[in-house]
């Protein structure tokens, strides 16, 4: 008779949100993650290159377990080049989750808004359907951005639109007809072209913009015309109020929308 060897259980692989930058805005869940026996895995742009997430957990004290994994994601469009990497990490990952271990992988802001977690998700499912996920909730960088400013993004009925600007101005202006505050992501490429739009629609005066929230480079201009022809950091945003945007009236705690078109 033959002892049957049991290959150990498979890991699970945890979306890790650590909050735009202020080490302060890690959850109690995620702070529990880090300090359980896990295998930690981070997003780097380039080979050897910082990872921003693995920057907060550092500044949080932590000291990085050994056998971590860098999973290179870099900057690019280029579809093709991007399955490769992102196939590269999956297979990374799963070889440590068929050795029994949970992975731990960090993500800035929150893992399911605009994160790199996703295409690894998804690779890894596709690899095996039968890995377990995780996904840590956290908190976003434009609800940080707000908190830094001390404002409230929306109020009572207002309508909230969270959109990367790469989308273009002619969609920007399609936005401002049925929301009353913008938060624009990924600024950086079309930054100028932003900031001539908004004084054109005189609405420089109700915007702000805000680059590595919370982290300590973070930088707060309240004065968005001045970052004419500057260059920004990827890691940017724009805060936009649309005040007088028109509304239709309250029906019974509803509104009743009038649409315009944009002009």
């Amino acid at each position: 008779m033959t002892n049957k060897v049991m290959s150990p259980p498979f890991g699970k692989l945890l979306g890790v949100s650590l909050g735009p930058g202020d080490p302060g805005l890690i959850t109690r869940r995620a702070w529990e993650v880090l300090h359980s026996d896990v295998h930690w895995a981070y997003p780097v742009r380039r080979r050897r290159g910082e990872s921003y997430a693995l920057g907060i957990v550092q500044r949080a004290g932590l000291v990085i377990p050994e056998n971590s994994s860098p999973l290179l994601f870099p900057m690019t469009h280029d579809v093709e080049k991007l399955g490769f990497y992102w196939l590269e990490a999956a297979q990374t990952v799963l070889s440590v989750l068929k050795s029994g271990r949970d992975v731990a992988f960090l993500v800035e802001g929150d893992a399911s808004t605009y994160s790199t977690f996703g295409h690894l998700a998804r690779t890894l499912k596709a690899l095996d359907a039968s890995v377990g996920i995780e996904i840590i909730a956290g908190v976003p960088s434009f609800h940080a951005a707000a908190a830094r400013l001390q404002e409230p993004l929306v109020d009572v009925d207002d309508m909230l639109a969270i959109v990367p600007a790469g989308y273009g101005i002619a969609m920007l202006d399609r936005l401002l007809v049925d929301f009353d505050t913008l938060i624009l992501l990924k600024v950086k490429p079309i930054l100028n072209d932003i900031i001539d739009f908004l004084a054109q629609k005189n609405l420089l005066v109700h915007s702000c913009f805000i680059e590595k929230s919370g982290a300590p480079e973070e930088r707060i201009v309240r004065d968005v015309g001045s970052l004419k022809g500057e260059k920004v950091n990827y890691l940017s945003l724009l805060i936009v109020k649309n005040p007088d945007r028109l509304r239709g009236e309250i029906a019974r705690g509803c509104r009743k929308v009038t649409r315009v078109e944009a002009s």
